[in-house]
């Protein structure tokens, strides 16, 4: 007779539970030696944002919720694997488990090219799908080094400080009201229209710990506003917060100008890497980042 599968969360005592299992494909934070660590013991993961799928004590499937060190809740699900032949167990994980979070699914650059990747990245597609989240996006996912050129400014915006949170408001609605970003498109569609969706922005600018008046707007030479660029570290380290160009200063490659400004102001405030990121379909933007030098790191499979 099989055992029951008990799911739960896991406890301060027990969460070394979650690193019992070992998944050997390329996919998940693991894979790019990301390892799991509780806050019991000082690191990232929070036991009770922590679930496992047990059959006996055995763990067969797992997924782990992230926040930052200050949320209250969490901000999104980065850990989700389980055993071959219990992709079941770890759907009915997700319906269990009490957090409606959208899942950043880890997968390495070029992952269809790769049987085995590919299989375990649709597996999880298809667990997460089965739980009833639904695909969203896939995203490029860059990391800029020492070892890539550091582009050149081009000189054709100049940057200032913003520091009235209404002002960039406005700014973020412009961006946001022609956009390919997928996120933004879902908040538009959402009951909070454009507003939602330039609101969810600011409020990301916000948490990141990276002082405010990092934030900056972009001006043509006659003095219009062309976009806006806000260098950030989040809680794994620096990063393009944010690139956007208001919907008539577009057509000048003026990504690429905020990309190369908003790097080199990371650099020159002691950044020894920075991350970005861009949607797949979002062309202009993935363009920006490979003349900028930044190569693809990662790619991630949204769902939500």
């Amino acid at each position: 007779m099989t055992d029951p599968v008990i799911i739960r969360s896991l406890t301060p005592s027990d969460a070394a539970l979650f690193t019992t299992f070992q998944d050997s494909t390329h996919v998940g934070r693991a894979a790019f030696g990301h390892a799991y660590t509780s806050t019991a013991d000082g690191g990232e993961y929070r036991p009770d944002w922590s679930w496992v799928a047990l059959r006996g004590d055995t763990v067969i499937a797992r997924a782990a919720w992230w926040g930052g060190p200050d949320d209250t809740e969490p901000v999104v699900l980065n850990w989700f694997d389980f055993a071959d032949g219990e992709a079941e167990a770890g759907a009915e994980l997700l319906r269990r488990a009490p957090f409606d979070k959208e899942y950043e699914l880890i997968a390495p650059a070029g992952w269809r090219d790769d049987p085995a990747v590919r299989r375990a990245v649709e597996a999880r597609v298809a667990a997460a799908t089965a739980a009833g989240m639904e695909p969203l996006v896939e995203r490029y996912r860059y990391r800029w080094t020492p070892g890539c050129p550091l582009p050149e400014r081009t000189g054709r915006l100049t940057y200032r400080p913003e520091p009235d949170d209404a002002v960039v408001l406005d700014v973020l609605r412009r961006v946001h009201s022609a956009t390919l970003d997928a996120h933004a498109r879902k908040a538009i569609e959402g009951p909070g229209g454009l507003e939602a969706a330039a609101q969810e922005e600011l409020d990301f600018f916000h948490w990141c710990p990276s002082p405010r008046e990092w934030w900056q707007l972009a001006y043509t030479p006659d003095g219009e506003v062309a976009g806006i660029h806000v260098p950030a570290h989040n809680p794994s380290g620096p990063c393009v917060g944010f690139v956007g160009v208001v919907p008539e200063a577009r057509g000048h490659g003026y990504g690429y100008d905020l990309l190369v400004e908003c790097t080199r102001f990371l650099v020159e405030h002691g950044a020894e890497f920075v991350a970005g990121a861009t949607d797949r379909g979002n062309v202009p933007m993935a363009a920006a980042f490979a003349r900028a030098g930044y190569p693809i790191t990662q790619e991630w499979v949204h769902l939500a």
